[in-house]
């Protein structure tokens, strides 16, 4: 069975085509600069360059390159089974894959206020795709529904109860990677009933503590803005922060989400969102770029003894997503002066991960260590498959 993957963001929207269920993939591919001036589609081997004015157009490209005989994909639209389609909030009502009708579309709309950056998008890939694709099946898969398993002692927040039986409560996102990366370090341990900690560090960043299979608690909170220092967002801070730059510095709510969300972070430390970037910086002897390193990794540090503790002890630590799978600074900063943890990393493994599958554990370490490259449009098509078997 043919299931086509869609991740739609305002801009862009990245596509993966899989047999199901052997998980082969058949396409893999992104249109970027959707509704600019000159755009760029990218499927396998084959490119253009051209002006792509809306999603709809996107998705005709795709399938006018499915569709070309001499790609030997497929035949006739009705050859794709089941359309998956990542959307990132789904609040409360959403806690695993589900099909797609007017009232789950109309729900994901009343989530935009959760995610104005990431539900709009995702839903006009939905829209799109029933245009495009009618006779399709379409899911969604929720970037919060891993993390629907977290216990309240987790999820709610120290305010006052009302606030918390209005929806303000701790979602977490990257659910999908987590589940993902969390699943293949439980099938390397060869058990279920495992304590482990997933990193997905990429321009968002999260941690997730993973109790035997399930979320138990992550570092992303009612919005993507909490927790680990990111490329543009500032991570944890103090609330008072907050009113100090509205009540005193004059600046406005907005301008002061505007700030935190998209000025903050690696950005404001290093003056980059680009973790390529920061390091070369480092490297050179930028003393802004090293503060900003150590920084990063101190973040991630706390979370990695948060999280053993809360689940009395570790059975692995993953690092997935671009920063996570490609930056042995990253990894070697971050894993520094874990031996208290029986935590250590092997320096060999840790500058060549991919040589030892991605096995990066010390000789000392009680602790496995792991880099797993995440597969999120794997994991959708996978819940969307076993959702219509």
């Amino acid at each position: 069975m043919k299931v086509l993957v869609l991740n739609s963001g305002s801009s862009s929207l990245k596509f993966q085509l899989f047999e199901m269920p052997q998980g082969k993939v058949l396409v893999k591919g992104l249109a970027e600069r959707i509704g600019e001036e000159t755009g760029r589609f990218k499927a396998n081997d084959y490119e253009v360059i051209e002006k792509i004015p809306t999603h709809k157009e996107a998705l005709e490209l795709l399938t006018a390159y499915l569709l070309n005989p001499a790609h030997h994909i497929i035949k006739d639209k009705s050859e794709i089974k089941i359309v998956g389609h990542r959307v990132v909030h789904g609040g409360n009502t959403f806690v695993q894959p589900t099909i797609i009708d007017a009232a789950v579309k109309s729900k994901i709309k009343d989530l935009f206020s959760l995610a104005p950056l990431h539900n709009p998008a995702n839903l006009t890939g939905i829209e799109t795709a029933e245009e495009i694709f009618p006779q399709a099946t379409q899911i969604a898969v929720f970037d919060t529904a891993f993390h629907q398993t977290i216990p309240q002692i987790n999820h709610q927040y120290a305010i006052p109860e009302k606030f918390y039986k209005a929806g303000i409560r701790k979602y977490g996102f990257h659910g999908i990677s987590h589940q993902y990366v969390s699943r293949e370090a439980n099938k390397r341990l060869g058990k279920t009933n495992t304590k482990v900690i997933t990193l997905h560090l990429g321009n968002g960043a999260s941690a997730t503590a993973v109790l035997n299979g399930k979320s138990y608690d992550t570092s992303m909170g009612f919005g993507p803005m909490n927790g680990l220092i990111m490329g543009t967002r500032s991570g944890d801070i103090d609330q008072s922060i907050i009113f100090y730059l509205v009540q005193k510095m004059g600046y406005s709510l907005e301008e002061v989400q505007n700030i935190l969300n998209k000025k903050s972070g690696m950005t404001a430390l290093a003056g980059s969102n680009d973790l390529r970037d920061v390091e070369t910086a480092a490297g050179k002897g930028d003393q802004k770029a090293q503060l900003a390193l150590e920084m990063y990794a101190g973040a991630i540090k706390k979370y990695i003894g948060n999280y053993t503790a809360q689940m009395d002890g570790l059975d692995a630590l993953v690092f997935t997503a671009g920063i996570g799978e490609n930056s042995e600074t990253v990894r070697a900063l971050a894993t520094k002066n874990l031996t208290y943890l029986g935590l250590e990393i092997d320096s060999e493994k840790n500058n060549a991960p991919h040589v030892f599958k991605g096995d990066i554990t010390g000789k000392q370490s009680k602790v496995k260590v792991w880099v797993i490259p995440t597969n999120e449009e794997l994991e959708i098509a996978q819940q969307a498959f076993a959702l219509i078997k």
